[in-house]
């Protein structure tokens, strides 16, 4: 949806509440205390009440909006411009165009939406052939780590270690020759460490146990073949890269690059975040008429229990 078609539809305030109670409706609304689903809607105070025991929750209770003061409006159309465009943007540039006094809350605005957006994605598992491989994202420096030594290598304590997974599948007789493969869904976790346990149960909960994994030789993989159907491991080249695990490092190569050029700086406790924001845009490059259903969605979901 275009954004000339987003203001057709969502052009005041008022109009957003009322499309974002309609949303709430259709879902279905339970009460909290007696589980009763039939409610009374009070327009003056914007909360629903319970006709069995008139309990009132909140139009924003349960939602992402949950605890927020920021307008409906902004909040739509800040799920339009993540949804509807390819590219990231700063949370100053947000502000900007909204015309919001403080940084803080469109900060915040901008992050429970990258949080929900992991949750959406965390839907689905991957299927059918799939390349994995590790990425290093530059981070800041934790405050308790910046006294100790800088490490070389995969330890360094400005990279933090990302597991990637992408759906891709062979291509007969490929355009370009440097993409023999077709790529789809595409995963990005952030992990503690490389260790065969800690990728072994990330690659699980993301990975149909029925597809094929396709990785290096890395000693991080070794019992793959016990979790998935099959699994080929072989020691890559650097030239060969290309040809075995094109889609995971040209999707590594893109995140780093839009990350670059929008951020100075990434805390690594708000990378996973950025990556979800990618990886929810990579994934729906191809379906753009779901973004609309998807609007909806985020709109309604939260990341914890929330009360009233």
């Amino acid at each position: 949806m275009k954004l000339l078609d987003f203001d057709k539809h969502f052009p005041s305030e008022a109009v957003c509440i009322e499309k974002f109670k309609e949303l709430r409706i259709k879902s279905g609304i339970v009460c909290p205390h007696c589980g009763n689903k039939e409610h009374i809607w009070l327009p003056a105070s914007m909360h629903f009440e319970c006709k069995s025991c008139h309990c009132r929750r909140s139009l924003r209770s349960g939602t992402i909006m949950h605890g927020s003061k920021l307008p409906f409006l902004y909040w739509s159309k800040a799920i339009h411009l993540f949804t509807s465009t390819k590219k990231t943007f700063s949370a100053s540039e947000m502000q900007r165009q909204l015309g919001h006094k403080r940084y803080q809350p469109i900060w915040e605005m901008r992050h429970k939406i990258r949080s929900v957006m992991g949750q959406r994605d965390a839907q689905y598992t991957l299927s059918g052939m799939i390349e994995l491989d590790e990425g290093f994202f530059s981070t800041e420096r934790d405050e308790n780590e910046k006294t100790e030594p800088l490490k070389r290598g995969r330890g360094c304590q400005k990279k933090s270690k990302v597991l990637v997974m992408v759906e891709s599948q062979p291509v007969e007789n490929p355009k370009n020759p440097k993409k023999p493969k077709r790529v789809n869904h595409l995963k990005m976790i952030v992990i503690p460490d490389l260790k065969a346990k800690t990728i072994d149960q990330k690659a699980t909960i993301s990975i149909d146990k029925d597809a094929k994994i396709t990785t290096d030789g890395s000693n991080s993989y070794t019992n793959f073949k016990d979790h998935f159907a099959q699994h080929d491991a072989s020691v890559v080249l650097p030239e060969e890269i290309a040809k075995v695990l094109p889609w995971v490092h040209i999707a590594i190569s893109n995140a780093k690059s839009l990350l670059t050029d929008m951020y100075h700086g990434i805390k690594s406790e708000f990378l996973q975040g950025y990556l979800n924001e990618f990886c929810y845009q990579f994934n729906r490059t191809k379906i753009p008429m779901t973004l609309l259903i998807d609007y909806s969605h985020l709109l309604l979901r939260t990341n914890r229990t929330l009360s009233i």
